[in-house]
């Protein structure tokens, strides 16, 4: 076992820092938002996040969540759990789908991340992680015909952990595992448990500096758009117009995107077809989802519908659009504290008919450092027992829809960010709606 313990940082009370509180140096380590995207937010009145207020607020509620579980503690393999626990960050999409970064915490807030080799140097700006190890990568790329030799050895660090920091509880929560891994911890006598669960009701409520990043981070992918709106033009291609929103997003230090999806003209009709070679034409739909992981690894979940050229849009794609542009905005108008998940279900705004097979796949959904936790379903989807709870002060949500005929020309996407507050809602969305088919 490599492990490396964290000394106490020692803070200089001179040093300059940026409005988040970092460091403003500029050969630091830490990502982050660039200068353009601090005036950009200024000029907004756009207030940043502090960081390492964000943090512990983080790790104070996920502490809170493993007590009241009566857990022993969490281990984390899912990046975005990690990002969520300590704010570090290294190669998120790689992790994904080659699990070599892990992270436990004790109900007490005692934190280890594992990272890969050599990459100590990543993490000495985040006094919450107690210690950094290496070697939680035992999937059969790194680990090959021994992977189940190399999770032993990871699950005998989890039982030494548990061990010191958990009382005797032998309860553990894990949010996602190699098989080789499981077992391993189960054969030393620990009880698995759902981490995904406790994680989702962690990052269910968003603290104030939550907030606050998300408004930045929504704030750039609305700045991206609008200059995506600017480019677009008969004859562009679909990929050529959507590099133009991911590229003003990661020059303001935005971070990468979950999805590819944007279509034009018969592509918009049925659904989520990512963006390709088609070229697009003058009078066509062009429609999108941004799906976009902005600063500070926040998601900006925003969808919307554009005329191509200088036309009004046909009578088709007029209904289409004016038919999505009242669904979002009548199920927005039921948020508020109190709201049961079922009753947004129950009495959110009814699809015609001749759009219920082609609905999108949920009405309403939980947004943080990605899609999160609820998803409110259309009726016919409903699981009975599966989301019983209500909306609370400090709950981010997406609302949206998708409409389209099956064997229609056109299809219309559309979704808004909705801040749940104490007492209704904010639209954290400003992106204009398409005039000329509201009309």
């Amino acid at each position: 076992m490599n492990q490396y313990s964290r000394p106490d940082p020692k803070i200089n009370p001179n040093h300059r820092v940026r409005p988040d509180g970092s460091p403003d140096d500029n050969d630091r380590v830490e990502i982050g938002p660039t200068a353009m995207a601090f005036a950009e937010w200024d000029a907004l009145g756009i207030q940043a996040p502090n960081l390492e207020r964000m943090r512990q607020t983080r790790l104070d509620r996920l502490s809170a969540q493993i007590r009241e579980r009566d857990y022993g503690g969490v281990l984390m393999f899912d990046p975005l759990n990690i990002r969520y626990a300590n704010d570090s960050s290294n190669m998120q999409l790689w992790t994904a789908h080659n699990p070599s970064r892990a992270c436990f915490v004790a109900p007490d807030g005692y934190m280890v991340l594992w990272d890969f080799h050599g990459c100590n140097h990543l993490n000495e700006h985040l006094p919450l992680i107690k210690e950094v190890r290496h070697g939680a990568g035992f999937f059969y790329f790194l680990a090959g015909d021994k992977e189940e030799d190399v999770a032993r050895k990871f699950a005998d660090q989890i039982k030494d952990l548990m061990d010191k920091h958990s009382g005797g509880n032998r309860r553990l929560a894990i949010d996602k595992i190699e098989v080789s891994g499981a077992h391993a911890i189960q054969a030393l006598g620990i009880e698995i448990k759902s981490g995904q669960e406790l994680l989702e009701h962690s990052r269910l409520i968003k603290g104030p500096d939550e907030i606050n990043a998300l408004r930045c981070a929504v704030a750039t992918t609305e700045i991206a758009v609008n200059a995506m709106q600017d480019a677009m033009q008969p004859g562009m291609t679909e990929v050529e117009l959507w590099s133009v929103m991911h590229a003003e997003n990661i020059k303001r230090g935005g971070e990468w995107i979950e999805t590819r999806i944007l279509s034009s003209g018969p592509r918009t009709n049925p659904w989520m077809q990512e963006a390709g070679p088609r070229v697009i034409k003058d009078g066509e739909l062009l429609a999108f989802d941004t799906d976009l992981i902005g600063p500070y690894g926040m998601c900006a979940d925003l969808s919307r519908t554009w005329i191509i050229g200088d036309g009004n849009g046909t009578p088709e794609q007029k209904d289409l659009y004016q038919f999505a542009h009242e669904h979002i905005i009548t199920n927005r108008e039921m948020l508020k504290p109190g709201v049961s998940f079922r009753e947004l279900t129950e009495r959110g705004h009814r699809l015609k008919p001749e759009y219920i097979e082609q609905r999108y796949g949920v009405m309403m959904h939980g947004v943080g450092l990605c899609d999160e936790f609820p998803s409110i379903l259309y009726p016919e989807d409903f699981i009975d027992g599966a989301f019983e709870y209500s909306l609370e002060p400090g709950m981010v949500m997406c609302v949206e829809a998708y409409i389209g005929e099956v064997g229609g020309k056109d299809g219309v996407k559309l979704e808004n960010q909705v801040l749940i507050t104490e007492t209704g809602y904010e639209d954290m969305t400003t992106l204009a709606f398409e005039d000329r088919l509201l009309a």
